[in-house]
């Protein structure tokens, strides 16, 4: 009986395994956010999200967005501070969304994995059907994207399409 004991104990005083990762870039460039359309799977195909993916074992965040960014946009980007909370997943993964730059400004995202990609306005935020854990981050990306407005007032704007 002590032995059982001691071993619930243990296993109580043993800290929770970290939730799986998914993260996302909040792409901001001239005050607007770069949004993907997904292709597949079927029951997604059509609906908008943020680049990102899985985070591998043995891997940072922060090494995953790069990855994930490079993959599905094919160019490199430098990742900046979490925006908004975790939202937990069905999955039972969390999605971690962080802001995010190109690392080179000019580059031109390309629609590798996706059907489209759009550069959004605050405005034009609620125009879109993003998948529902990209959309509970919303509220903080039109903060951001409202701050980012304020910021490069007076400064040329993104194109509309990526190609532009």
């Amino acid at each position: 009986m002590r032995r059982h004991t001691e071993q619930s104990k243990a296993r109580a005083e043993q800290p929770e395994a970290a939730p799986a990762v998914v993260v996302a870039a909040a792409l901001v460039r001239a005050g607007r956010v770069l949004a993907q359309q997904r292709a597949y799977p079927p029951e997604l195909a059509g609906r908008w999200e943020l680049p990102g993916g899985r985070v591998e074992p043995e891997e940072s965040a922060r090494e995953a967005l790069i990855r994930e960014c490079r993959e599905e946009l094919a160019v490199e980007v430098v990742p900046g501070e979490q925006l908004g909370p975790d939202v937990p997943l069905p999955s039972g993964f969390v999605l971690r969304v962080h802001v995010a730059r190109l690392a080179q400004p000019m580059a031109t995202p390309v629609p590798v994995e996706h059907a489209a990609l759009r550069w959004v306005d605050v405005t034009d935020l609620a125009e879109l059907d993003w998948l529902d854990a990209d959309r509970a981050i919303l509220p903080d990306l039109k903060v951001l994207l409202m701050a980012a407005r304020r910021g490069a007032a007076g400064c040329a704007g993104a194109p509309k399409n990526p190609s532009e």
